[in-house]
């Protein structure tokens, strides 16, 4: 576990060889830390790419019986009608829009990326509404059927009014990333 017991994330990083003409700020899912995504950011990025991996804070989720984890909420449930922690996933997205704000004050990136798996996309999905957003799911998830990803695109384009909404179904796919997404 990362260790991460402040309520603001902290921060994996793979820095670029020149300047940073994109941002790829990326939140990992339930439980699980930034590092190994950072890593895998190592391998497919340009030498102009900055990949900024965060590190949720460690919080009790009810989902999982109230054991302390890094999560960027409280999950509480997964069924569509499961209550949600829309208070943590507002300051999760306010956390995301600081450091959006710090990279856009440096002057460096012209393009900002924002990524995340699972639980990672709830805080993005509220950081700005002038945005496109590329979707991925995994068509054979055991824990987050396929049913929940459209529902979010659906509440996405409907509440949120944003620029684009791309949906894409990874074929095959279990509760993981795919090369398709990462490439994309």
């Amino acid at each position: 576990m990362c260790g991460n017991t402040m309520s603001a994330p902290l921060l994996a990083m793979v820095p670029c060889a020149w300047k940073a003409a994109t941002v790829v700020i990326f939140l990992h899912g339930l439980g699980d830390t930034g590092h190994g995504w950072a890593e895998g950011f190592a391998g497919i990025t340009s030498s102009h790419t900055k990949c900024i991996s965060l590190h949720a804070p460690i919080m009790p989720v009810t989902l999982n019986i109230n054991t302390a984890m890094p999560s960027w909420f409280d999950n509480i449930g997964l069924s569509p009608d499961s209550q949600e922690d829309e208070s943590g996933i507002k300051q999760a997205a306010e956390n995301v829009k600081v450091l959006i704000d710090q990279e856009v004050t440096s002057g460096s990136p012209n393009r900002i990326i924002l990524e995340g798996f699972p639980q990672g996309g709830g805080p993005i999905s509220g950081a700005n509404r002038d945005i496109s957003i590329l979707q991925f799911h995994r068509d054979c998830d055991p824990l987050i059927p396929l049913m929940f990803g459209s529902l979010t695109m659906q509440k996405l384009n409907t509440l949120l009014n944003l620029a684009s909404v791309t949906f894409k179904a990874c074929e095959g796919m279990r509760h993981s990333s795919c090369q398709q997404k990462m490439d994309a």
